[in-house]
């Protein structure tokens, strides 16, 4: 088939693997230790994503991490007032991307789920996760918080709990979020991608491709229409209000300068 990639295609910071003659294709993040969201990362991963959303024949494109975690979220060092202005935007890009993917799609996850990793998985329709894995979104201690989660997780889990996760910065099990509806499968340990194949034959698999993107775009209508305009807002809110105070930027250089911060509360 013209246009199908052969498994292990893709960068070295996001490998692309096919999967049931091309009808499943992973994205998996790569780049070292967390699988850090860098700027580099991002990029890479939009181009991959650009070249799978015009193929034919996809009928789920999942998003894995590489390592035993799924992804730390976003390198601090570009949490910076300056790079924020351009990595913020880059990665709210591949947030909408993912929300208009022309296939369902879900983030398999193992080990940590933080931050710009969360993000990510929250972009996805689906999840599934293994048992020990841990979500969480510490942006808070930072004087910072995570804007395309507050757009997306209070219509996945309502407001209270996504309230409480991004205020908090507290990590939850995949227990805690598979009782939310937000995780819709606990995978044993060792067969995070093993209960995945199976989910895909029995639901997925038997269907029409281009039927189920229609449908999934369908899906999307409600959450695209409510997502969208908010993560616009809260994009806007971040760049133009937080990054001017000054506990943002203390945050990072104390992170930066392994010490405590002095927050100002300005």
């Amino acid at each position: 088939m013209t246009g199908r990639r052969e498994p292990g295609a893709g960068s070295p910071l996001v490998e692309v693997v096919s999967m049931r003659d091309g009808a499943w294709r992973r994205l998996i993040l790569g780049g070292g230790r967390g699988n850090l969201l860098s700027l580099d990362l991002v990029r890479a991963f939009g181009r991959e994503l650009h070249a799978l959303e015009s193929e034919r024949g996809i009928k789920w494109l999942t998003i894995e991490g590489s390592g035993g975690e799924f992804s730390y979220g976003a390198r601090i060092q570009e949490h910076t007032p300056e790079a924020m202005q351009t990595v913020l935007p880059e990665t709210h890009r591949i947030i909408r991307r993912l929300l208009a993917f022309p296939s369902p799609t879900a983030a398999l996850v193992e080990g940590r789920c933080l931050g710009g990793g969360f993000e990510l998985a929250l972009a996805c329709d689906d999840m599934i996760a293994m048992e020990k894995s841990v979500f969480g979104l510490p942006e808070i201690r930072l004087a910072a918080f995570a804007p395309a989660a507050a757009a997306l997780l209070p219509l996945r889990v309502g407001a209270s709990r996504a309230t409480r996760a991004i205020v908090t910065g507290q990590t939850q099990d995949a227990r805690y979020w598979h009782d939310s509806g937000l995780v819709s499968m606990v995978a044993p340990q060792s067969g995070l991608l093993d209960a995945a194949a199976a989910w895909f034959d029995a639901h997925l698999a038997p269907h029409s491709a281009v039927a189920l993107a229609h449908a999934v775009a369908a899906a999307r209508l409600t959450v695209r229409a409510q997502a969208e305009p908010a993560l616009d807002r809260a994009e806007r809110d971040y760049l133009g209000g937080l990054l001017k105070t000054a506990d943002a930027v203390e945050g990072v250089t104390a992170w930066l300068e392994k010490r405590s911060p002095n927050w100002q509360d300005r």
